[in-house]
């Protein structure tokens, strides 16, 4: 990923623009081809994974909540070691029924049932976070790589405070902190995409 936060930011910005220009948008290119909408079912079959670079994502939602402005969440994940190699949980992407970014947040192990790494073995696996691949859409997989380093830095106390919370949590006895499901979102912020891209774009 590139470490220039206002490329990255101009990156996302151009990637919803062009999807824009066909009425579509990163959630719509995400789920083209599903005849329903499943709560629980990843998007697309199979998940996305780049070889090169062990970049992993998929698409799901949750039953719908009344009030809710979340749709549903790209979780991303590294496998550093090939596609055979161990799973990481890097954080998930929440967007609105329209695709737009609403926030960030991280989750317990069970949630996701990943190959478990510290916050700082976890946070050196963001900069390989990086989606060259055509399906389901390449503005999607950039998208999302752009989203990853523009967010970087807040990604990263994300994980730490994950870290944190699991290790202040008190499960029920005989039940580990990652494996309690009473613990489930570790860490969240929500974000403003074209907020955040006025403010590093002011900052270069």
């Amino acid at each position: 990923m590139s470490t220039d936060k206002a490329l990255a930011a101009r990156q996302a910005l151009f990637a919803e623009k062009v999807l824009a220009k066909t009425g579509d948008n990163v959630l719509l290119e995400t789920l083209r081809g599903a005849e329903a909408v499943q709560s629980w079912t990843h998007y697309p079959p199979g998940d996305v994974f780049d070889a090169e670079t062990g970049a992993q994502w998929y698409y799901h939602c949750h039953l719908p909540v009344e009030g809710a402005r979340e749709h549903g969440h790209f979780h991303c994940f590294m496998r550093p070691d090939g596609p055979q190699g161990p799973v990481h949980h890097l954080v998930a992407v929440g967007v609105d029924a329209y695709g737009k970014l609403v926030r960030l947040f991280t989750v317990n192990q069970w949630v996701v049932g990943d190959a478990w790494l510290d916050a700082e073995a976890t946070i050196a696996l963001l900069p390989r976070f990086d989606l060259h691949v055509a399906r389901p859409s390449y503005l999607v997989n950039r998208w999302l790589t752009a989203i990853l380093d523009l967010y970087a830095d807040e990604i990263a106390e994300l994980i730490r405070e994950r870290d944190r919370v699991i290790a202040a949590h008190a499960p029920p006895a005989g039940v580990a902190a990652r494996e309690d499901r009473a613990l489930e979102v570790t860490s969240e912020l929500a974000v403003d995409l074209p907020a955040k891209a006025a403010e590093v774009d002011t900052a270069k």
